[in-house]
């Protein structure tokens, strides 16, 4: 249902659903049942002031019905952010998408504490683009490759490849390498107690080939987490390893992740799952206490790459990250 209220401070007006009848006379009385207890002169005043409208874009009044309208919009009083330390890169930009670079910490979309500081309004303000949507989300603490459409006319054409699972989606990880997991006889460097060197230590035999992860999925009513059930397959997941490296008493693997579907958390679910959980992940394997970002530390996860056909001028194309992972083994 599009807003009769364009964007505004790279926002969108909020719409509310009001309910078909109950014990309020008015759309006012509701809204003062809601929220009249944070913001009551604020409420009348919007109403004053023609700023809460229904569908068509006629403003309510004090004494308009309740059930004269089923939804009405207005601009949320959006708080006061200070400014995340990150900064968000665009690495392609046409008539019909944007693809940006998406750093850790930074929202994918408003949401909570963070509304300015989210990669969507941050990048509709910088570039002067209300119209802006994204066509899929990264996590929060996940960086790398986001898709935005800038044209509403040929945005259903890039929906659709999304919905199809026509784009392939390429991820890195970085995972601790538990020495106690070790193949028998073998260090974390792969040697084994003799000195000599051996093809290859427990994570490079444990994943000689790519695992394919397949389970079900489902994610919690009472927190964000998600978990794995009994049931049919939802989720499904690729996972190679492409590199280890680091000292003998921590050493890393570098993953490539190749996600089939998008559950909620999936990859980092998936990694766990394998005993390699993602380094610096707070929910998974285990739930920490929540505690501040350290923006030193960010979630070892990048979506490193997106490709599919372009359904506007027919041709393949491949957008990669210029991010990289900090603690990604070094190269050989």
């Amino acid at each position: 249902m599009k807003s009769p209220l364009p964007v505004r401070d790279g926002v969108n007006a909020t719409r509310l659903r009001l309910p078909p009848e109950g014990p309020w006379d008015t759309a006012l009385d509701y809204m003062l049942h809601r929220w009249g207890h944070i913001d009551p002169e604020g409420i009348l005043a919007r109403f004053d002031g023609g700023e809460i409208v229904a569908a068509d874009g006629s403003p309510l009044r004090r004494d308009t019905p309740l059930a004269e309208h089923t939804f009405i919009w207005y601009y949320r009083t959006l708080p006061a952010e200070e400014r995340l330390p990150v900064e968000i890169t665009v690495l392609y930009r046409d008539e019909h998408v944007l693809v940006a670079d998406k750093p850790h910490f930074l929202p994918t979309t408003p949401g909570g504490t963070y509304i300015q500081e989210s990669a969507l309004v941050r990048l509709r303000n910088t570039l002067g683009l209300p119209d802006l949507i994204p066509m899929h989300r990264l996590d929060r603490m996940t960086a790398g490759v986001l898709m935005f459409s800038v044209n509403p006319e040929t945005r259903g054409l890039y929906q659709v490849l999304f919905e199809r699972r026509a784009v392939r989606k390429e991820y890195e990880c970085v995972s601790a390498l538990d020495p106690s997991g070790l193949a028998p006889g073998l260090s974390a460097s792969g040697r084994g107690p003799d000195g000599g060197a051996h093809d290859a230590g427990w994570a490079v035999k444990r994943f000689a080939a790519p695992v394919v992860v397949r389970n079900r999925m489902v994610k919690s009513r009472d927190y964000l987490l998600a978990s794995v059930v009994d049931g049919e397959p939802n989720a499904e997941t690729r996972v190679g390893l492409e590199q280890v490296g680091g000292p003998d008493e921590a050493p890393r693997g570098l993953f490539r992740l190749e996600p089939h579907t998008g559950k909620t958390h999936q990859l980092r679910v998936h990694m766990a799952g394998l005993g390699v959980g993602i380094m610096n992940d707070p929910f998974y394997p285990v739930l920490l206490d929540k505690a501040p970002d350290d923006y030193s530390r960010p979630l070892q996860l990048l979506a490193r790459a997106i490709r599919f056909r372009d359904p506007v001028s027919r041709r393949d194309v491949e957008f990669r990250s210029q991010l990289t992972l900090q603690e990604a083994p070094a190269a050989p």
